[in-house]
């Protein structure tokens, strides 16, 4: 018998999570044994989320895919038979050139997002391959797309205030956001703000967990914030409550906002959102009155009608009132844009970039039933995403998945709802079983993602999945005759001014390393303006509203966004949600929040993490489910003209009235009637980027009869 041979490596969480955890890996006789936080790191400091406690279990899960499979069944029924890596990359040649000379490239749709976060073998690792063949571009625009359209728009790509510095602040705002589910490792240093005298105000339509922690809660009703900042603006300028000098020298279009709030008084916005007037005073004057002033800003703020004009409009605040002078101060989104990633060496070129099919992953369903008006898709290529289980219009989308003449391809790790759609179906490794660095949404620390173990079965790296179809199918791209770390090299522009001190070695030994940037102690980006917008300055008036409704080149494999759309009013406005409005259809306001415990809907098919979750619930207020004769646990229809879901009651005054809850990321079932929350949720766009408006969905509930 040989003696155990253990190892600890240091690694980094692949989910698309704002934290981006630094982790400690044990690997024994070359298997993953367990992970822990890494107690070293300044921001994630030793914690890790229930859905990754267990990453072994994940890792090693006796349902996990690790060997190509070919369909044998109908589409939708997961029944596959065991085939060689030669046989499914022979296939899939043979039917992709088939189809290109049948009826062109762009009758190809890759269609991939975040399920795994790392710089090589996240959002872009086919980019490069799709383009070498010049197929259509698939367009990521559901998440954050509107918000970080507006917030380019607004205040330009900026990191903005450090995560850290929130120790500092001394007012708090956080908007539609629950950190203590979804940003995890950002509480500690709210919570010290809090304890150091800040207040914490949290705008949400339910009292989840984070609000249960605020100072004050707001409960707002779904897709009116913009109502609720227009308002909060009236009373910073009415009440000479406005930094006068920031504004005249950091600013542009505050004339011109002056005269656009005057009519938004807390009245008006008391009935459109349903805060009381005195609540938006006492809020915006506490707001401009502390210093310094913080606003974490969520997702979930641009998923409605008008979403994207009220992330413009919460962006705008803190140069109203100088918030963004101390450390601190100002708006916490993304600060993504410290990290210097070589967009376009990732994305590689498109042969006709000028006029190429671009489909919107929101609107698959309209795509896969030949309704966006393009060339007919016949072949799809699905990697890093599950798309029947996270996008919206559900039905219409299964039914486009289900179609014969669609030679569908996926790269997973187990069978979720797409795969069981898929002609071929590739076994793809996981992290831990690749090299890989990651950036992060939400800190400012490059983190290294070493290889530990050998994938089972197999099981290869996206980048290698890349490799072989590039040769199989003839691109000639020097990047697939690169090694992984050879990628990496090339992925960041390791002579930026942030980088300076960071290496590639310096990351294997030690992990991690903070951007060189001030500490945050001190970190104050635009205490003297110095945005970078067109102009300079924070843009309450955005000179990019000209252009129309663009679309970062970030979310479309690098092909430069269009005008599309329309014109943008250049200052923020705000329209009624177009389901949950007066008009409404359905009494009901849905809106579909992150789960607790599953990342979208990866663990959606894990026991423990099902166990936490609990049965697909909807929230309901008490005076909602009385009016309909619903009990706390009993079964309910909830329902809308494009489908229904069955789900589990849960009666509760965390539940604003007229609003249901229903958390996104479980995998369809027999229990749930074969769909998911997101089968109530339509594809139609958000006012900017190209957003989605889960939280602009209405519905009626109804009691399941048990007789």
């Amino acid at each position: 018998m040989t003696a155990t041979e253990s190892q600890q490596f240091l690694g980094a969480c692949p989910h698309d999570c704002p934290d981006t955890c630094s982790m400690v890996v044990t690997v024994t006789d070359g298997k993953v044994e367990k992970v822990r936080g890494n107690p070293d790191h300044p921001f994630t400091r030793g914690g890790l989320c229930v859905k990754v406690t267990d990453f072994p279990n994940h890792l090693y899960s006796p349902d996990r895919l690790l060997h190509p499979l070919r369909r044998i069944g109908s589409k939708g029924l997961g029944r596959f038979e065991e085939i060689t890596w030669d046989e499914a990359l022979d296939e899939i040649g043979t039917r992709l050139r088939s189809i290109i000379d049948e009826h062109g490239p762009e009758a190809i749709l890759p269609y991939s997002y975040l399920g795994n976060m790392g710089i090589l073998n996240g959002l872009t690792v086919g980019d490069r391959f799709f383009n070498g063949l010049g197929t259509a571009v698939s367009e990521r625009t559901f998440c954050d797309g509107g918000g970080i359209t507006a917030y380019i728009m607004t205040v330009g790509p900026t990191a903005a205030v450090d995560p850290e510095s929130l120790v500092h602040s001394r007012y708090i705002i956080i908007w539609a956001c629950n950190v203590l589910s979804n940003n995890l490792h950002l509480w500690p240093f709210i919570e010290e703000a809090q304890r150091n005298g800040a207040k914490v105000v949290c705008i949400d339509p339910v009292r989840h967990r984070t609000a249960e922690k605020a100072d004050w809660h707001i409960p707002i009703r779904p897709g009116t914030d913009g109502a609720l900042a227009l308002a909060m603006m009236h009373v910073i300028i009415t009440e000479d409550l406005v930094d006068v000098d920031y504004v005249a020298n950091h600013t542009v279009g505050y004339d011109d906002l002056v005269a656009h709030v005057a009519d938004c008084t807390p009245e008006w916005a008391e009935t459109e959102t349903g805060v009381p007037a005195d609540d938006i005073r006492t809020l915006a004057r506490e707001y401009a009155a502390a210093s310094p002033s913080l606003i974490r800003v969520g997702v979930a703020l641009e998923r409605s009608t008008s979403g994207g004009n009220a992330a413009r409009a919460v962006f705008s605040l803190p140069s109203l009132t100088g918030a963004w002078r101390e450390v601190g101060g100002g708006v916490l989104q993304m600060p993504i844009w410290a990290f210097p990633v070589n967009w376009d060496e990732l994305h590689g070129p498109h042969p006709n970039a000028e006029s190429v099919q671009i489909i919107n992953q929101w609107r698959l369903g309209d795509a896969l039933a030949g309704e966006h008006g393009g060339q007919e898709i016949k072949s799809l290529f699905v990697y890093n995403s599950n798309p029947a289980v996270v996008a919206g219009d559900q039905d219409r989308l299964r039914r486009g998945l289900a179609r014969e003449d669609l030679f569908t391809v996926v790269s997973e790790h187990f069978m979720t709802d797409t795969a069981r759609y898929a002609d071929i179906v590739l076994p793809s490794a996981m992290a831990t079983e690749h090299t890989d660095l990651m950036f992060s949404w939400g800190h400012l620390y490059l983190t290294h993602a070493p290889k530990m173990v050998e994938p089972p079965g197999d099981c290869v790296p996206n980048t290698e999945l890349f490799r072989r179809l590039a040769k199989v199918m003839g691109v000639d791209d020097p990047w697939f005759e690169l090694t992984d770390d050879e990628q990496l090299e090339r992925a960041l522009d390791w002579t930026a001014p942030q980088m300076e001190g960071i290496t590639l070695e310096r990351l294997r030994t030690d992990g991690y390393a903070r951007l060189n940037l001030p500490d945050a102690d001190v970190y104050r980006p635009h205490a003297e303006g110095g945005f970078p917008t067109p102009s300079g300055k924070v843009e309450l008036a955005a000179s990019m509203a000209a252009g129309g409704n663009f679309v970062a080149p970030l979310f479309r494999q690098g092909i430069p966004g269009n005008q599309d759309g329309g014109k943008v009013a250049a200052l923020p406005t705000y329209k009624q949600p177009a389901e949950t409005g007066e008009a409404a259809e359905f009494p009901l306001s849905l809106i579909s929040p992150k789960a607790h415990a599953f990342m979208n809907s990866q663990y959606g098919n894990m026991d423990k993490q099902l166990g936490q979750q609990g049965p697909q619930a909807c929230r309901m207020h008490p005076s909602d489910a009385e009016a309909r004769g619903i009990t706390d646990r009993s079964q309910v229809r909830v329902f809308n003209a494009r489908s229904e879901i069955r789900a589990m009651a849960r009666v509760t005054d965390s539940v604003m009235p007229g609003v249901v809850s229903m958390p996104m990321g479980h995998w369809s079932s027999p229990e749930y009637g074969e769909a998911t929350v997101n089968a109530l949720n339509s594809d139609r766009y958000a006012d900017l980027g190209r957003a989605p408006t889960f939280s602009d969905t209405a519905v009626e509930v109804e009691p399941i009869s048990t007789e």
